[in-house]
């Protein structure tokens, strides 16, 4: 029988980028509320503008790691339609995973705000300060989280629906988080 599992690495991006996503998506949603704490805004500002640029290096090394090691095939019985949804959906997460810390790290920038981890190792801003192109960065940023939420859902949704009603073998493609193909 062939493995259509991911393997370990794999599962580890998907699950430790996972943890990291849903954690951040509502750290952004609170840290821009009225009525917190100066103390408490600003370390949900800390961990949400440094967890962003820990997720775009992880999404980079995630897609050269997808190019190099293709996902193993769908099951044969799944239906087109299923197929091609997964498909989009994951183009869909993989290009806003990518969108939305590039516009994180411009509205940052170009609002003139330091990113701690950067500045620490001396990476200078890429971006010059503009406050009309941090104003689109804001935008870009929200909207495409807003989309990212709502993936994520149908992604979620997906693997619970193939866990529980189907029980297809889709689910365990991808859990447990440290299984998958031997050596991989």
């Amino acid at each position: 029988m062939k493995n259509t599992g991911y393997s370990t690495t794999a599962r580890l991006f998907h699950w430790g980028m996972a943890a990291l996503i849903l954690v951040t998506i509502p750290v952004g949603l609170l840290m821009v509320q009225s009525g917190i704490g100066r103390s408490l805004q600003n370390a949900l500002f800390l961990y949400h503008k440094n967890v962003g640029v820990l997720l775009l290096g992880l999404i980079m090394a995630r897609l050269v790691w997808r190019v190099l090691n293709p996902a193993p095939p769908l099951p044969a019985g799944l239906p087109a339609w299923q197929a091609k949804l997964s498909r989009v959906t994951h183009g869909l997460l993989y290009a806003l995973l990518l969108v939305v810390p590039l516009s994180g790290y411009i509205r940052v920038r170009a609002g003139g705000f330091p990113i701690e981890s950067l500045d620490a190792f001396g990476v200078p801003s890429l971006v010059q300060k503009s406050e009309q192109l941090a104003a689109l960065a804001k935008s870009v940023h929200y909207y495409s989280g807003m989309m990212i939420a709502a993936l994520l859902v149908l992604h979620i949704g997906a693997a619970l629906y193939h866990r529980f009603a189907k029980q297809d073998g889709v689910f365990a493609r991808m859990w447990p988080p440290f299984g998958g193909k031997k050596g991989a």
